[in-house]
């Protein structure tokens, strides 16, 4: 099989979907399937229907043999061994050995990696953060969670979980996170925390808010009641993205990237998030990482992940070709 025509199946496993595809090595996406995890059915069965997924994109990807697996989840995970050990957002996924289990089910090889850093390199390799040195990425989703890419290399950590930008503090002492903390980013921001927050704010809320009509509001009916005036809803969906602009000023203090890139399912918002971050960070990062930093959208949508976990399969199978 030559390079050019190898191939890769990848899998993302997240809180709210499961995602797989088939790629080559330039990034196109030659098969991508998108389901509901479901998680409350537990692991085992939702890695049943993953590896499901996984053979009828292999399927319908053309001809051409499958060469490794690329698989990101969110962490902790371990990726020396491809043990998720026990993502907040996967409460039952306690070190399950998944790059084991996915070279048993495809007679391939696998390579484990944080979805967010898997994001950070589909960026980086071919989206908003091409061709820049210093990269970061933000996924704003179930969860949140993070990448780097420094002096243009993907920063993994010394544990191969760095990056849990969504567990910066926003809010010392305020409210509880999934991770144990108090005050961190994604119990502010993410999709599930901004509707946990409505939930709570609309305990004793006495100004008549129209999300008091919705039985169990969403970041999407948050936002947008805030575009239609509701006073509640805009306290916030101001609130949120005063803390995301908050976070994204500090990582834009510590590293000076060139580029910091917001993914995940709230980026959804578009503008209504976008333009109250970068004004945060104009206003209150140090003046010349703020001039030297440029905030943007994830260019490639639900496939990061899927992109990201191919890119680091393919990683793995240069560096395989350079050593053998």
């Amino acid at each position: 099989m030559s390079a050019e025509s190898r191939k890769v199946l990848a899998l993302d496993i997240g809180g709210t979907k499961l995602a797989v595809g088939v790629l080559t090595a330039d990034g196109v996406v030659h098969a991508f399937l998108v389901e509901p995890t479901l998680k409350e059915e537990g692991h085992h069965r939702v890695i049943a229907r993953l590896f499901d997924m996984g053979h009828r994109a292999i399927a319908s990807a053309g001809p051409g043999g499958m060469a490794a697996i690329g698989i990101s989840s969110g962490g902790p995970l371990d990726p020396a061994t491809g043990i998720v050990m026990a993502p907040l957002n996967l409460p039952d996924w306690i070190d399950v050995p998944i790059s084991d289990l996915a070279r048993a089910e495809f007679g391939l090889p696998a390579v484990l990696v944080n979805d967010a850093t898997a994001g950070m390199l589909a960026e980086h390799r071919y989206g908003a953060a091409r061709g820049a040195q210093i990269a970061l990425y933000l996924t704003i989703s179930t969860g949140v969670g993070g990448g780097a890419v420094i002096h243009g290399r993907l920063h993994r950590g010394a544990a191969g979980n760095g990056g849990e930008f969504g567990h910066v503090t926003v809010r010392p002492g305020g409210r509880r996170c999934t991770c144990g903390r108090s005050g961190c980013l994604e119990a502010y921001a993410s999709g599930t925390s901004i509707a946990a927050r409505a939930r709570e704010a609309l305990a004793t809320d006495t100004s008549g808010s129209r999300l008091a009509d919705v039985p169990a509001p969403t970041a999407e009916d948050v936002l947008a009641a805030a575009e239609a005036g509701d006073p509640l809803a805009v306290q916030l969906w101001t609130e949120t993205t005063d803390v995301i602009g908050q976070a994204v000023t500090d990582l834009v203090n510590t590293f000076e990237p060139e580029v910091v890139v917001l993914g995940g399912g709230v980026t959804r918002a578009g503008a209504a998030l976008i333009d109250p971050v970068r004004a945060t960070v104009a206003r209150t990062a140090m003046p010349l990482a703020a001039a030297a930093v440029r905030i943007e959208f994830a260019q490639l949508g639900e496939a990061v992940c899927v992109v990201g976990a191919a890119a680091r399969a393919f990683e793995d199978l240069e560096e395989y070709s350079l050593v053998r």
